[in-house]
Parts: structure tokens; C-alpha cells; sequence
């Protein structure tokens, strides 16, 4: 939403008034109504954010009280690290691309890739190939993703066979490589 547009939305939801049923005068929209109703991108508000991101805190110290045998010792980093960001704008550590293992970075891609096709979400669709391979070209590019494991998940067609296996056929379109934002074969 345009800055102009939240400044309208606020404008109207305080310069406006209604009488309740009780005979009480109040502004059209409530301070809540308007902070909803003015999100910028996406449709959570900053508390929302943060208490959604707070399931991976909860993860990493969960996983970390484990006793983990040696060969799986690095469960809670891989699993923890999946919304860390190449550019350090991830959380919950800020953890840039060379302070990640692989592993965390592939968990990374999967987790988005996943959450982009997945249909049984109760508030979106699960999206077409096409369509989530364009969204992580775009994360590509502005530093969100690992940009040559990126390349691989492409080049190796990886989003494929999860497709063959997990995702409806009406999903499953044609993939123009050469359309991928940020793909480079």
C-alpha cells in the first residue's frame, strides 16, 4: 500500500464519525482498524511478524535441549537457520551467507519453496511452479536465498521432482528457465 494510500485510510477513519446504537460518537475507524488496515506490504502487522517468527526461537531452543547422537549434532542449526537471509536480514540471528552452513541454506530454499506450493494453507492457494520459481528468483536477487544453490535447485530441476511427488497436476505448468529471475544456467 502507497504511502498516500494509508494516509487516506487514516484520514477517513479519523475525520469521519458514526453514532453507535447507544448514542455514543466515535471515530469511523479505531486506532487497531487503521494499523490493520495500513499495512505497507504483506498483510501482518509488526506484532503479528514478531510472533509468528518467534515459532523459530522456540524451535532452535527446543532442538538444542536434545541429546543429539554425533552424526545429527547439527539438526537444530539446519532446521534453525531457515529464515536466516544471505544479506543478514533474516532472523532470528542475522546471520549473513558465510556464517551459514549449506545445509541451513538449503533448508532455506526448501522451506520457501514449500510454503509458496503448499495447498493446504487456509489462507492462500498453493502456487504454480511458474509462479514460485519467479518468487525465488526475485528472493535471489535481493540477497534473500543462497544465489548458487539457487542455480543448483533450478539446474538440477530439484523443484520438479518434489512437484511430480507432492504437488497437484494443475501446478505442474511449463517452466521457461529463461524467464527466472536472476537464474543463471
Amino acid at each position: 500500500m502507497s504511502t498516500e494510500a494509508r494516509e487516506r485510510v487514516s484520514r477517513i477513519g479519523t475525520g469521519r464519525r458514526w453514532v453507535d446504537v447507544s448514542g455514543n460518537t466515535a471515530d469511523f475507524l479505531t486506532p487497531d482498524e487503521i494499523k490493520n488496515l495500513t499495512i505497507a506490504r504483506g498483510t501482518l502487522t509488526q506484532e503479528e511478524r514478531e510472533t509468528i517468527n518467534h515459532h523459530i526461537v522456540a524451535t532452535i531452543k527446543m532442538l538444542e535441549a536434545l541429546p543429539w547422537p554425533t552424526h545429527l549434532r547439527n539438526v537444530p542449526e539446519y532446521a534453525g537457520g531457515h529464515h536466516e537471509r544471505m544479506d543478514g536480514k533474516g532472523y532470528p540471528r542475522g546471520l549473513k551467507r558465510d556464517q551459514m552452513s549449506v545445509q541451513a541454506r538449503v533448508m532455506g530454499i526448501a522451506d520457501i519453496f514449500e510454503a509458496l506450493t503448499a495447498k493446504d494453507r487456509p489462507y492462500k492457494p498453493g502456487k504454480t511452479l511458474s509462479e514460485s520459481l519467479r518468487i525465488l528468483g526475485n528472493f535471489k536477487l535481493n540477497g534473500h536465498i543462497d544465489p548458487d544453490l539457487f542455480d543448483i535447485f533450478v539446474r538440477k530441476k530439484v523443484y520438479l521432482r518434489y512437484a511430480e511427488q507432492f504437488l497437484d497436476r494443475e501446478q505442474i505448468d511449463a517452466i521457461d528457465e529463461a524467464k527466472i529471475p536472476g537464474f543463471s544456467p
